[in-house]
């Protein structure tokens, strides 16, 4: 692929901004905990069980020590006392802290050696948990023939039924129409949920509601089905919202390959507090960064609400925080999957060139991440015939320009959830254009002078521009200010503040340090 004539000075000085905006949030990351990352140390451990009511223990538990101020010492303190004291595992343990009559309040009785010493076995196995999953992957992967042909983008394709276990069959279908990567969509709003459900789930809303269970059986139907083709396929689902790290490290263990995980994606199109997204991202991301999951950012969904001409530099700019994000959490580029799309209005002249240019530039800012490429849904109508000459102009892009992921688009986007027929057109247009123009960037060569290049110049220099301005102010004001996709949300605005919790100086989670390498 020739690459485009763009300054690496301009490139330099955004990722170095990047760097400044991310340090300063962490800033405040490194003082402060969540009720959902405390959750997911106790899950780390091993807790595991809801109350009658649909209540998980790990909530109970994790709620108890915020409503009497004690959650900035961390669960993992009060959970090694009490095994210090004689609970038989960690799932005892935090029955006593749920329910006993009176709550811990940390002072007295074992000390900090005789907890981490406690603790220590619990924390090994954890680790090994996600080491096993891992390895698990890692060898079917090396089994198993890729999924795409080199070169090509993988065919990503979404399920939404509702039901896991017609989920499960459609995913098999994808597979045997030739897709690569399936998702599960979530139920509507699941992100607003402040608890992860239990078990297998028949009734979603829009999509199908992400539980441990659910991700055991999809995961199970695509090795059946993988080792018939003789190829391997990929599992993704959300990582994003309340749970964030919750889902990650059920993600994690349950040997799914992707994660939807956005460090602002929460804060912008859910409303959840900035302060708690942003805690909550590093901590997911270090699970990630240990299974060696692949994340997807979500620069895409801008352009849903900002029109993507005008703010094609705010991708930009925010897929370069996100990577100083997911630097800072132990994430390599080839983990990074960063998101953006084919939204530019298509009855704009010359659209396509704009596209190609905003394509190529993401794909040579960032080399070694798998680019996560979506499809127009912004732009689409009630013609289907128009719809799918759309989505094969945006599929002859993605392997022009060889994107890594490609959501491929639907003719029905516009009208309704896809069947099984959409889904099946999509998967051997996509195949057909992978394929008749497979080589196609090989052979392309940028005009210095043209409407391409100058078009990437002006976004990567208003993306610096917009850097300078977001490093001057700060990430927090920034998004406060409205910055990105034209949404204002402050600090101190939106849902789960509450679940933010200021450490104390005895703070303690063994599983952040072990994912930390300390």
């Amino acid at each position: 692929m020739q690459m485009l004539p763009i300054d690496p000075s301009v490139v330099e000085e955004c990722r170095d901004l990047a760097a400044r905006v991310a340090d300063g949030v962490h800033s405040f990351i490194d003082r402060h905990t969540t009720c959902s990352i405390e959750r997911t140390v106790l899950r780390a451990y091993g807790v595991d069980g809801a109350d009658p009511d649909g209540v998980p223990l790990v909530n109970t538990c994790v709620e108890r020590f915020v409503k009497t101020g004690h959650a900035g010492c961390g669960i993992a303190w009060f959970l090694g006392r009490a095994l210090a004291r004689g609970a038989a595992d960690p799932q005892e343990a935090a029955e006593v802290l749920a329910y006993a009559p009176e709550t811990d309040d940390g002072e007295g009785g074992p000390d900090l050696a005789a907890v981490r010493a406690a603790l220590a076995p619990h924390t090994a196995r954890a680790l090994e948990r996600i080491d096993r999953a891992r390895a698990c992957r890692e060898s079917n992967r090396g089994l198993l023939a890729p999924s795409s042909q080199p070169g090509t983008p993988l065919k990503y394709v979404i399920v939404a039924t509702g039901n896991i276990y017609d989920d499960a069959d459609q995913a098999r279908a994808a597979a045997q129409a030739g897709a690569d990567v399936i998702a599960v969509i979530r139920s509507t709003a699941q992100s607003l949920l402040d608890y992860v459900p239990y078990g297998a789930t028949t009734e979603g809303f829009g999509g199908t509601w992400a539980t441990q269970e659910n991700f055991r059986i999809v995961r199970a139907a695509l090795d059946e089905e993988q080792d018939r083709l003789g190829r391997y396929l990929q599992q993704v689902n959300y990582s994003s919202g309340l749970c964030m790290p919750e889902i990650a490290w059920l993600g994690a263990v349950e040997r799914l390959d992707m994660l939807l995980n956005d460090a602002m994606y929460g804060i912008l199109f859910r409303d959840i507090n900035p302060r708690r997204t942003l805690c909550d991202q590093y901590f997911s991301r270090r699970i990630v960064a240990r299974a060696g999951m692949v994340i997807n950012t979500g620069e895409d969904n801008y352009l849903t609400t900002a029109d993507a001409v005008e703010a094609a530099h705010t991708v930009v700019t925010s897929q370069f925080i996100n990577e100083a994000f997911a630097r800072r959490a132990g994430l390599v580029d080839e983990q990074m999957g960063l998101g953006h799309a084919f939204e530019i209005d298509k009855s704009l002249e010359d659209s396509l060139l704009y596209e190609i240019s905003q394509a190529q530039l993401v794909r040579q800012l960032f080399p070694r991440h798998p680019i996560k490429w979506m499809p127009a849904t912004k732009h689409k109508s009630g013609d289907i015939f128009w719809s799918h000459r759309v989505d094969g102009l945006f599929d002859l892009v993605g392997v022009a320009t060889q994107q890594s992921i490609e959501l491929l688009g639907m003719m029905t986007e516009s009208i309704h959830t896809p069947f099984l027929q959409d889904r099946f057109a999509a998967i051997k247009g996509a195949a057909y254009t992978f394929t008749a123009a497979r080589h196609l960037a090989d052979e392309l060569r940028w005009n210095p002078d043209g409407k391409v290049v100058a078009r990437a110049r002006q976004v990567l220099a208003d993306a610096r521009d917009l850097l300078r301005v977001v490093d001057r102010e700060g990430l927090f004001a920034a998004i406060a200010r409205g910055v990105f996709a034209d949404v204002k949300r402050p600090e101190t605005g939106g849902k789960g503040l509450g679940g933010v919790v200021e450490k104390t100086p005895g703070y303690l989670n063994p599983i952040l340090e072990a994912l930390e390498g300390k």
